[in-house]
């Protein structure tokens, strides 16, 4: 069991039982001795529709409530729910999911009574499990007093505050449902909000849905239900509902960070932080800065903090899956959006079809406005962590090593080691090498000037990993 991007993540057989037990009681004692919780307190918990979710949630459960905690079952919501209502009764939480990975993995993410966990937290809290590795610990599943309607009603309250009535009135929307917790309040709000919504792909059978890099049979229902139905757009989230999707009228997906862009100008940002790994064009793209981090909300939330602690107003963040985070309030439509500091599928929805609605475009055209180098991203799924750790330090080694590797796409003009190599070639194309960090995958990112060339830059540089992976 490791802390990757977000989250605690591992198999599900290394989870279950005693390992949920383990980091649950380590969070607890991490609370308590920290002063941010005191005996007895809340602690809320959900999960999302994998399997084995409401098993670990109820290990977590018994644990939590014998290191002297009081639980509180949320059910199954989305993860920004979960994490607005505890923040709302100034108390801690997680939440059990594994977010877009296969169902034989799942995670905890945690979160203080002020939002979601930072790098020194996932120190501390690893440290104190470490501690506690060898001790017996009671697995006995615990139950507890049951709140999922409250925390579902308040971040259906937040959401129906975000656009004008009926800023939606006019567009058909499919929601792609499949097994998110996110499924049902999508359709909810966007129907609030006067658009036509059809529900679609309803699943009783997980389904990792991974929105930072699409896989082509999800596109293909995409392209299919826009067609057969006349959809504007289709939307939809990862399971725990907290990394947005969001087609244009062909069924192509929007970048997540296009979204984020979006969100940014909406909310009238001064500060935008963002990952390495969002798209070059951003900062020509706003009236904002933009402050650049490693991969992971953890990094942008130090990012956000950071930036407010230097005075700074108006701060938000978003990743390149199009999560969204708020560090500060945010006036919308005479009301206050309050800081929600963890990622959230559901504004960069709205904000991004309302902007198409206002503009009376379709969301390509609205996409196209941004002029931003055409980028893309995929994966190697089920990816060594080994090999892929081999590759990197091969590719750090020496300027010599990284230049023939990447000597079949062209000639290197400079590399940077933020977060993976983000290597920039002399023709200007942008290729990015970076291992998942909560999964055995190996990513590759990739800008161009034309969808053509990123099509072909991805699929050369994914090339290029197997045939050293093969080698190796």
């Amino acid at each position: 069991m490791k802390f990757g991007t977000s989250g605690l993540r591992g198999l599900v057989t290394e989870l279950e039982g005693h390992a949920s037990a383990l980091y649950a009681t380590a969070f607890a004692r991490y609370l308590l001795e920290s002063g941010k919780a005191k005996p007895g307190d809340p602690i809320y918990v959900a999960g999302d529709f994998r399997p084995s979710s409401p098993e670990i949630a109820a290990t977590c459960i018994g644990a939590l409530s014998r290191a002297g905690l009081s639980p509180v079952d949320c059910g199954a919501i989305p993860t920004p729910a979960l994490a607005l209502y505890a923040m709302s009764k100034g108390a801690a939480s997680l939440m059990i999911t594994g977010s877009h990975i296969p169902a034989d993995r799942n995670g905890i993410k945690f979160y203080r009574p002020d939002g979601e966990i930072d790098k020194q937290d996932e120190l501390a809290i690893t440290t104190l499990a470490d501690s506690m590795a060898s001790d017996l610990l009671d697995l006995a599943p615990g139950s507890a007093p049951k709140e999922e309607a409250a925390a579902a009603a308040l971040f259906a309250a937040r959401n129906a505050a975000i656009l004008p009535e009926n800023g939606l009135a006019g567009l058909k929307i499919g929601v792609y449902q499949h097994s998110t917790v996110a499924r049902d309040q999508l359709v909810d709000v966007l129907a609030g909000y006067g658009a036509d919504v059809l529900p679609l792909g309803r699943s009783e059978t997980f389904i990792p849905v991974d929105t930072e890099a699409v896989s082509e049979q999800s596109i293909a229902l995409f392209r299919a239900w826009t067609a057969e139905h006349r959809l504007d757009a289709v939307v939809s989230a990862d399971g725990d509902g907290d990394r947005p999707l969001v087609t244009d009228e062909t069924g192509t997906p929007l970048r997540g960070d296009l979204l984020g862009l979006i969100v940014a100008n909406f909310l009238g940002a001064r500060v935008a932080v963002t990952p390495v790994t969002s798209n070059s064009g951003i900062e020509a793209s706003g009236d904002f800065r933009v402050v650049r981090t490693r991969v992971g909300s953890p990094f942008v939330i130090e990012g956000m903090l950071s930036a407010l602690a230097a005075g700074d107003g108006a701060v938000m963040g978003f990743e390149a899956n199009g999560g969204l985070l708020t560090a500060s309030d945010f006036t919308l439509n005479g009301t206050t959006l309050s800081a929600l500091p963890t990622r959230d599928s559901f504004l960069p929805v709205l904000a991004t079809l309302y902007l198409a609605r206002q503009q009376g475009k379709t969301l390509s055209a609205t996409a196209a406005d941004f002029r931003l180098p055409i980028a893309a991203a995929d994966r190697l799924e089920n990816f060594p962590v080994a090999t892929s750790s081999a590759l990197m330090a091969h590719l750090r080694a020496t300027p010599d090593n990284l230049a023939g590797f990447l000597a079949p796409l062209g000639r290197v003009r400079s590399s940077t080691d933020v977060d993976g190599l983000r290597t920039t070639l002399e023709d200007g194309r942008i290729i990015h090498l970076r291992p998942s960090g909560n999964a055995p995958e190996m990513r590759c990112y990739v800008e161009a000037a034309t969808e053509e060339d990123a099509a072909s830059l991805l699929r050369q540089g994914l090339d290029l990993i197997r045939a050293w992976a093969a080698r190796s």
